[in-house]
């Protein structure tokens, strides 16, 4: 019986020994578990292939700048002004009496190149009907008539200009420039007004000033408004078929030159 009292008492100081180091353990495996180091978020996987072309990628180049070629197609309204003319018939001058050309809307097509982010040179091709009459004055008295119809041409009137751009690398870009304006005048005809079958008109040309601006719309396409005014002088003359019968003028063309339209960067 002594035998079996010292077992159970040992028995019990064992247990309470291992108590300690039981609860030891459970508390330390929860902190274990919460020092333990967070794993790094997985960056989603970026999509392969090239941007489109309306589409503003983050390779997109903003605005534009040094290097950059472009090429716009606009609507461009020419507006001549008709200043300070001068009308003969057969040699006598006839006082009071004006030029006066119409107004026209054709497309127009433009080069443009960036030698640095700020100056750039481009090249304007349209070509436009106009048709010319001359009214008032002394002609008005010889004629009976309020206006005489001379005839019809085509003007080609290529036109070079260097611009500065004030905000490159931006949507944005104003930009102004001078040039200069050549004009061919072709497909000529008279009216027939007076007899007056031939019209001719020498080469001619003149300074320009415009002012426009740029802005990007999407990837690499813009949209443009830009106002020339150029400085070009007519002469033209008309004759019947004997040659008998000749009205020359001399007339300030000043065409304002309105246009707008869209640009693809290269």
């Amino acid at each position: 019986m002594k035998n079996i009292r010292n077992i159970a008492l040992s028995a019990a100081f064992g247990a309470a020994a291992l108590t300690p180091v039981a609860v030891q353990a459970q508390t330390a495996a929860p902190t274990t578990y919460v020092n333990a180091p967070l794993a790094a978020p997985v960056a989603p996987a970026q999509p392969k292939g090239r941007c489109g072309i309306f589409q503003t990628c983050a390779s997109t180049k903003i605005g534009l700048g040094k290097g950059d070629f472009m090429i716009r197609l606009s609507a461009v309204g020419v507006l001549p002004e008709d200043r300070d003319s001068k009308v003969w018939v057969n040699n006598q001058a006839m006082a009071n009496t004006r030029v006066k050309t119409t107004n026209q809307v054709m497309p127009e097509l433009t080069l443009e190149y960036f030698l640095t982010d700020n100056i750039s040179l481009d090249l304007i091709a349209t070509s436009t009907r106009h048709e010319v009459a001359a009214e008032g004055g002394a002609l008005q008295g010889l004629t009976g008539h309020g206006k005489t119809d001379a005839g019809s041409a085509w003007v080609l009137p290529p036109t070079v200009t260097v611009a500065w751009h004030f905000r490159p690398h931006k949507r944005l870009n104003p930009y102004v420039g001078v040039g200069g304006t050549f004009m061919w005048f072709h497909n000529m005809s008279g009216s027939g007004a007076l007899g007056l079958n031939k019209l001719n008109s020498g080469f001619t040309g003149g300074p320009s000033i415009n002012a426009g601006v740029d802005y990007q719309l999407v990837g690499n396409w813009f949209f443009n408004f830009d106002v020339k005014q150029m400085f070009v002088r007519m002469h033209a003359w008309a004759e019947n078929d004997g040659e008998t019968l000749k009205v020359k003028a001399h007339d300030s063309l000043d065409p304002t030159v309105v246009s707008a339209g869209i640009a693809y960067r290269f």
